[in-house]
């Protein structure tokens, strides 16, 4: 399937901001399955300062604020092909020792709502099984809500919570899969829904490391493994790790956002 992806953030202040650095981690990379026709990223604003690969092989580019700005704008924009390979991504590559996936990190804590979870886990000889129930539970216990909005809840925040966005169902599904002892990561990419070209925002997934098959996609907030209408950009341990945007700024001006993104099917 041949997607289009067009994605605009748009930051806007109430007072000048003398210095900001973003780290901008929306390029996605050509792997199996997935053809990066083409890609480019426009900064309004600002400059692209360097392009470099992080600990996960992701492609981050560095953003620098010119100095005083009232606005920001990124935009990124391109064609990606992507097979339908039911989730499968294949076997480790890039820099980071299996063994890390499995640390627990701020956001995928394990307290006892969480514990809870790891002891209702339906366990199967068969670690897809396994793991697709599990999604299935998740869901059961947090429905997908966007009355939730923070990207900082941890994953036992999330249960007490008992809803979610995608980003708080992986979260979840990530502590309780490396409990169960599977290497876990976060995913952050594009996803094209069925029914409209205009997304409300990015998606985000989990993967877990597999006997025999690698790292395999498990879309929580729809039940599903990822398929052909998906677009991996980021990877690690948490959302922190693989956020598209994250940085810092110097000054006490407030901060607007405001997101345009469409994905369709070329």
């Amino acid at each position: 399937m041949r997607l289009t992806v067009s994605h605009r953030t748009h930051y806007t202040y109430d007072a000048p901001v003398p210095y900001g650095l973003q780290q901008i981690r929306l390029r996605p990379k050509s792997r199996p399955g997935q053809i990066v026709e083409d890609w480019a990223i426009d900064v309004v604003g600002g400059q692209v300062e360097v392009t470099f690969e992080d600990e996960h092989a992701n492609t981050v580019d560095l953003v620098s604020f010119a100095p005083n700005q009232t606005e920001i704008q990124i935009t990124c924009r391109g064609t990606v092909d992507v097979e339908n390979m039911a989730g499968v991504v294949g076997h480790q590559s890039g820099y980071v020792p299996m063994w890390l996936f499995q640390r627990s990190t701020a956001l995928t804590k394990t307290g006892p709502l969480v514990q809870s979870l790891i002891d209702d886990v339906t366990r199967s000889d068969n670690a897809l099984e396994t793991l697709h129930g599990l999604s299935d539970q998740i869901l059961n216990r947090v429905p997908y809500s966007t009355a939730q909005s923070s990207s900082e809840l941890s994953a036992e925040d999330v249960l007490r919570e008992g809803r979610g966005v995608c980003q708080d169902h992986a979260h979840v599904f990530i502590t309780v899969a490396r409990a169960l002892g599977f290497p876990a990561r976060y995913v952050s990419g594009y996803l094209m829904m069925d029914d409209r070209a205009e997304q409300d925002a990015s998606h985000a997934w989990a993967e877990a490391n597999l006997p025999g098959l690698g790292w395999v996609g498990f879309d929580i907030s729809n039940g599903i493994s990822p398929d052909g209408r998906y677009v991996r950009v980021a990877t690690g341990l948490d959302y922190r790790g693989a956020a598209p945007i994250s940085g810092m700024r110097y000054g006490n001006a407030v901060e607007d956002m405001t997101v345009s993104l469409q994905v369709q099917q070329q």
